[in-house]
């Protein structure tokens, strides 16, 4: 399984290192830019979310269609020509175009699709596992290179690391991701439609929780460095402190919470933990005066964020079917970079007029909400997969299962000759399936 997860995770990697690397520094640097003023500066920093919510869900459905590899190869190519753009730029409208191109390189959902297609479901949260912890690892090298690299050199210096990553992660593409498996569904064109995706009730709750998910991510994201700079009075070459070891805990939260959600089928009970290490965490920041407090909460928060992050995308995976996952992850994607959008807009807003106790409440009473969201999601681990050889089972009995009540989906594997069906535990036996599949 490493083989097939590594590369791919190691691609998404280079992605979000070269958008994570210039986070640290380039409000200031794009407000100096002529022409720059404080929103543009600030439309600079967030601006490849929007264009990332935009196209997230055109790349999934793209890459269904296309072929994962060559939707990847469009989306680093333009990624790549963003980079250089922005690294360029010696005005501010140069500099959004290039942050605009940077996101419409939307990827992010196409490569957790390929993973889904590579891995079987029973190893898959273990797969996410690996991706999103080589992405927390890119993210605590950003932090600590970024501001290094654009005061040795500059701030452009970066961009055209993130150009050459974006290559790098080109090779890796054509080099070492093996080619996806053969698969073969028995939906109509009908039911592959985008508005498809949305007929299910469990991923539009998790479509929700991406949203809530990267919002609080936005708020904090902006409320952090502002109190390091305001109330701790911590220069920007010190802000690893607080950082890196939050970073650290954030990545060691996420084997247990990927073994208790998937091994041991308590996914609802770990997104509820997490929501409350959120909740605690803005308590911590918004209403501390105290620095150990403060760096207390600040790692309180990335162990509830990083606690999703195993399990987020194998739960979209889990709920969707196979025709629709690439689409899914996309709208899944796409909520969560609307989030991103509004959580450093609203969040900004209410800690001009509020401060951050302001924050700090609104954040409170949105995680509230956010667990009764949660609490009416139905366990994915009840939705099991049944994996069967075609060797032993007829792969022509296929269709009697489209309106067997239980029968989620179900789809042949060519390339591992297996046939593949998702059904409802609780409403459907194994045994039941088997005998409805076994050659006469």
């Amino acid at each position: 399984m490493i083989k097939k997860v590594l590369p791919l995770s190691l691609i998404v990697a280079l992605r979000f290192f070269g958008l994570f690397i210039v986070l640290s520094v380039l409000s200031d640097y794009a407000k100096h830019l002529p022409g720059g003023t404080a929103f543009l500066a600030g439309v600079a920093l967030g601006g490849y979310a929007l264009t990332q919510a935009i196209l997230q869900v055109p790349f999934g459905v793209m890459s269904d269609k296309l072929g994962r590899k060559k939707t990847l190869l469009v989306g680093l190519l333009i990624f790549a020509a963003g980079s250089v753009i922005a690294a360029i730029a010696d005005n501010i409208y140069l500099l959004l175009l290039g942050r605009f191109l940077q996101g419409a390189g939307a990827i992010g959902s196409v490569v957790t699709a390929m993973i889904a297609d590579q891995v079987r479901e029973d190893e898959r949260a273990h797969a996410m596992a690996i991706m999103g912890m080589v992405i927390a690892m890119s993210f605590a090298a950003a932090m600590i290179i970024g501001p290094l690299v654009a005061g040795y050199w500059s701030v452009g210096a970066l961009f055209w690391l993130t150009a050459a990553l974006a290559l790098t992660a080109l090779l890796i593409l054509f080099t070492a991701v093996p080619e996806p498996p053969h698969i073969e569904h028995h939906y109509s064109e009908e039911e592959a439609k985008i508005k498809e995706v949305f007929k299910d009730k469990d991923l539009v709750r998790m479509y929700i929780t991406f949203l809530f998910h990267s919002s609080t991510m936005a708020i904090a994201f902006y409320i952090i460095p502002i109190l390091m700079g305001s109330k701790f009075d911590m220069g920007r070459e010190e802000y690893w402190k607080v950082y890196l070891p939050a970073v650290v805990l954030g990545i060691l939260a996420m084997g247990p919470a990927a073994v208790f959600g998937e091994k041991y089928g308590k996914g609802k009970q770990v997104f509820i933990v997490s929501i409350l290490f959120i909740m605690l965490s803005f308590a911590l920041m918004g209403f501390s005066d105290n620095f150990w407090l403060f760096a207390a909460g600040a790692s309180a928060f990335f162990i509830g964020f990083n606690m999703f992050e195993p399990l987020l995308q194998s739960f979209v995976s889990k709920f969707a079917k196979v025709h629709q996952k690439g689409a899914a992850l996309g709208v899944a994607n796409t909520f969560a970079y609307v989030g991103i959008f509004l959580g450093g807009a609203i969040g900004g807003w209410i800690y001009g007029h509020y401060a951050e106790k302001g924050v700090a409440v609104a954040v409170i009473v949105l995680s509230l909400f956010w667990i009764g969201w949660i609490v009416g999601m139905r366990n994915p681990a009840l939705r099991k997969n049944l994996f069967l050889s075609t060797d032993i089972f007829d792969e022509n009995k296929l269709a009697s299962l489209k309106n067997v009540e239980g029968i989620n989906d179900f789809y042949l594997n060519r390339t591992e000759k297996l046939i593949v069906v998702k059904y409802e535990e609780e409403k459907i036996d194994e045994d039941t399936v088997r005998g409805m599949l076994i050659r006469d």
